[in-house]
């Protein structure tokens, strides 16, 4: 992943050496670079990077100040020469405190630092929008049943209800819910929708006759609504 950066320091010679650091990190990207904080503040607000690298000591606005005014999605590595903000520093996102004058070395440890907080971060975040699972419970017969969705073939809608038809089964599961409903149940990258009235599992298509997916006697038509996807996922999957 790229990490985008600001780095923010009154010192000409210390803003060079930053800008020199970030552009041998292949993970780091510099999306702005100020020589005062005051300079920065419109910058961190319009276009929040996910990193910045801020000196402390500057006039009008020094860098605990001024890390007081970015956003929570943002994250600080402190730069200075002196120790005695160390312990401050920790109370406004900061990910690293580095001592001037500092070498290459200690600056990528803080960058890896950083790095290795947005990966668990970004990993954390998207786990709890697409929660995984190989299951899912349905109502039926006035009981809750469990699915498992590798053995779902392909769902029939009916105008009050819904057929759950499953692999190694002779009768399919009947459930009082809609199409649309179990649609969002099913995880997009397993299902596919190609009718009004039909999903089925993407690893069960075996055979495709005449704009028609065959399940053993069962004929499901791909309706136009849906032929120019189902056609995007066959050429896919084709080898010509």
């Amino acid at each position: 992943m790229k990490i985008s950066c600001f780095i923010i320091d009154d010192e000409p010679l210390a803003l060079g050496l930053l800008e020199n650091y970030v552009s041998k990190t292949p993970f780091l990207k510099l999306t702005g670079k100020f020589s005062s904080a005051i300079s920065a503040v419109s910058a961190v607000q319009e276009a929040p990077p996910d990193l910045l690298f801020l000196d402390i000591q500057m006039a009008e606005l020094n860098g605990m100040e001024f890390a007081r005014l970015v956003p929570e999605r943002s994250r600080v590595i402190f730069t200075t020469a002196f120790q005695q903000y160390a312990l401050d520093s920790y109370k406004v996102n900061a990910l690293d405190y580095l001592l001037k004058p500092f070498g290459y070395s200690d600056f990528l440890v803080a960058a890896n630092k950083a790095l290795q907080w947005f990966q668990l971060n970004t990993k954390v975040l998207a786990d709890s929008v697409q929660p995984s699972k190989d299951y899912i419970f349905v109502k039926a017969d006035y009981r809750l049943v469990q699915i498992e969705l590798s053995k779902i073939q392909y769902v029939e809608g009916l105008k009050d209800y819904l057929k759950i038809y499953l692999e190694g089964e002779t009768k399919p599961i009947i459930s009082h819910i809609t199409m649309k409903n179990m649609e969002e149940m099913l995880p997009e990258n397993l299902f596919l929708r190609v009718h009004r009235s039909f999903i089925v599992q993407k690893h069960h298509i075996k055979v495709v006759e005449h704009n028609r997916i065959v399940f053993g006697k069962t004929y499901i038509p791909v309706s136009d609504s849906y032929k120019i996807v189902f056609q995007e996922f066959l050429e896919k999957q084709t080898l010509l």
